[in-house]
């Protein structure tokens, strides 16, 4: 497939828990998947500051099919790797079993984390999904995320994959989303006038000591802190690989159709920052199939009425091949559900953890068979 050139390159981030598969309960051994995929597969995972917890990344990707197969193979790497220590993988926002209290990794810059931020940081086993989407300079990144900002809660609901946490039904889709609201640079951004007033803002952080430096300004969109992209950070890590390439795609439109904005000259909408956050809250509780308030009209309306919305925004920024695949993805969410619908039908069925346990093992791995079949490999499976 010839790719356009308006079309911008992309890479997408994943962060997954680690559980005992007896117990559920989050297992501290991050460093040593880290180390065993390594040695066994030559694939590079990173570890996070909870110990329970590995983070995969795709290398630069141009099409959806693209970030889909590194998806999918980097997910059976990491859940061989994992079961070949005694442990389980699961795609998750937040612990379904254990916490909130969790063991913080090593290292100078985690110790100094949990010294900082006490036990804010020490409660943080929270997993996302980071979108990278290319931009050619500081300030057209900044512009670009004014644009993707009346976005951000429904991207939230797309993926929401974490309705249970400590053993219970929190009542919220992404309770990831209210566990990260915490920190003094999470949720939605500020609209910036400029990138120098983007730099002044993130300075004021710095130096207040609500960021050690540009990497924990986490907004659910910034531009990042250390490659030329813009960076969508709201979503929840997606149950399966396929639901992280719908996000992906729907992210990089979005981005694109922002660069075609800021190229006119158009700026982004100047939506206040407290009615984003009103919005993200009211999505990350009722997820897709919910209500969510309409950023232009200030009204509750369905949340898959925003996402229509939302499409018919992109759709001529998707290609033919994208568009088709979009809407097949979101045609497959329609009909199984969210993965927090989906861990909360395991629930309901007989009333165990360890059916929800199992509905997420199986998911995170759901689709790997084919990548599996060409490296070599066997797919892992939930017991």
């Amino acid at each position: 497939m010839d790719v356009p050139q308006s079309t911008p390159s992309m890479g997408v981030e994943e962060e997954f828990l680690l559980v005992d598969p007896r117990t559920g309960q989050p297992a501290p051994l991050g460093a040593e998947v880290v180390a065993a995929a390594g040695r066994r597969f030559g694939v590079e995972l990173d570890v996070e500051l909870a110990r329970a917890q590995v983070e995969t990344k795709t290398s630069i990707c141009h099409t959806l099919a693209d970030v889909g197969r590194q998806l999918r193979g980097m997910r059976l790497v990491a859940a061989d790797a994992a079961r070949g220590l005694g442990c389980t993988l699961l795609a998750t926002g937040v612990p379904p079993v254990g916490g909130p209290e969790v063991a913080t990794a090593g290292g100078d810059r985690y110790r100094h984390l949990a010294e900082d931020y006490r036990l804010l940081a020490r409660e943080q086993s929270i997993c996302g999904c980071h979108v990278h989407v290319a931009v050619p300079d500081p300030e057209t990144a900044v512009q670009v995320c004014n644009h993707l900002r009346p976005w951000l809660p429904v991207l939230g609901a797309v993926t929401a994959n974490s309705p249970l946490a400590r053993g219970r039904d929190t009542g919220y889709a992404s309770w990831r989303t209210v566990v990260w609201s915490r920190w003094p640079a999470a949720g939605p951004p500020p609209y910036f006038e400029s990138a120098e007033h983007y730099e002044s803002v993130c300075e004021l952080l710095v130096d207040s000591g609500a960021a050690h430096d540009r990497g924990m300004v986490y907004w659910d969109v910034r531009p990042s802190s250390h490659l030329p992209t813009v960076e969508v950070r709201v979503a929840d890590v997606a149950a399966t690989a396929d639901e992280a390439v719908l996000l992906a795609g729907l992210v990089r439109a979005l981005v694109t159709a922002a660069l075609a904005d800021v190229h006119r000259g158009l700026p982004g909408p100047r939506v206040p920052t407290e009615l984003l956050r009103v919005a993200s809250w009211r999505a990350a509780r009722d997820g897709l199939t919910g209500l969510c308030l309409d950023v232009p009209s200030e009204r509750l309306v369905p949340t898959r009425l925003v996402l229509d919305r939302l499409l018919h925004r992109v759709r001529d920024h998707l290609d033919g091949d994208d568009l088709a695949l979009v809407r097949d993805l979101l045609a497959r969410v329609d009909l199984h559900g969210t993965g927090a619908a989906r861990q909360r039908r395991a629930h309901a069925r007989a009333g165990r953890l360890s059916d929800v346990l199992d509905q997420v093992a199986a998911d995170t791995v759901a689709g790997t068979e084919t990548w599996a079949g060409q490296a070599g490999l066997s797919s892992t499976r939930a017991e």
